[in-house]
């Protein structure tokens, strides 16, 4: 699938990545295929000191193209003038993930001119994702999903195959990492890992997620 993408869509293809638990599987598969692809990564200003540094490994490691993208309103900007908005209610945390991560990834697929985006969802995460196609549409722009129908074994798997590590906040329980002020460690009393997401409020931050109403509606319509 990575190699179909890098023939079809050449220099208009990016991967994204979080840095997160799993992150290795997608940078390693990637970039063994094409090496200097554009990674977009969304920096929020709230992740975990860990995942910074997790970052810097896997960008050395595997020598990354990595493009960081950010907000214009820094975080404490945005605090003294919204106050703490992921410790509100839903509609204010979609507020906080439209400043911090949905509009920096939209200026970084036009700054990068990307008609494909390589992403590492997999249909296992949530309910929206077991709609999705290994080759779907997001905004009119391809979303290319190499490891859709991959479980979590697969993944393992694939991590000790070649020697990737793990973000290392796994080995404290933490099965999603995203911002610190919005993750947690999975508890005997989840019955998901995306549990552990938004205070429970919502399992999708809307990178993944379609932004035009009428686009939303024809996905639902067409069962995609």
């Amino acid at each position: 699938i990575v190699q179909w993408a890098v023939e079809h869509f050449g220099m208009g293809l990016v991967l994204s990545s979080s840095f997160g638990v799993q992150s290795a599987v997608m940078l390693h598969l990637v970039s063994r295929v094409k090496a200097d692809i554009p990674v977009i990564f969304i920096d929020t200003g709230f992740l975990f000191p860990e995942t910074y540094r997790f970052a810097e490994q896997m960008i050395e490691r595997l020598k990354l193209n990595v493009k960081v993208y950010q907000s214009p309103i820094s975080p404490a900007r945005m605090v003294a003038m919204y106050g703490e908005l992921w410790e509100q209610d839903r509609q204010s945390q979609d507020r906080y993930h439209q400043i911090r991560k949905v509009e920096p990834m939209q200026q970084a697929l036009e700054e990068l001119n990307v008609t494909a985006w390589i992403s590492g969802l997999r249909n296992d995460q949530t309910e929206y994702r077991q709609t999705l196609h290994a080759v779907d549409k997001q905004d009119g722009r391809y979303k290319i999903l190499p490891i859709l129908n991959w479980s979590k074994q697969d993944v393992q798997g694939y991590l000790s195959q070649h020697g990737l590590p793990y973000h290392p906040l796994r080995d404290k329980g933490y099965e999603w990492i995203g911002d610190w002020h919005s993750s947690r460690p999975i508890t005997g009393k989840d019955t998901h890992e995306r549990a552990t997401r938004f205070r429970g409020l919502k399992q999708e931050c809307g990178l993944h997620l379609p932004t035009t109403e009428r686009e939303n509606q024809s996905r639902d319509s067409s069962g995609l």
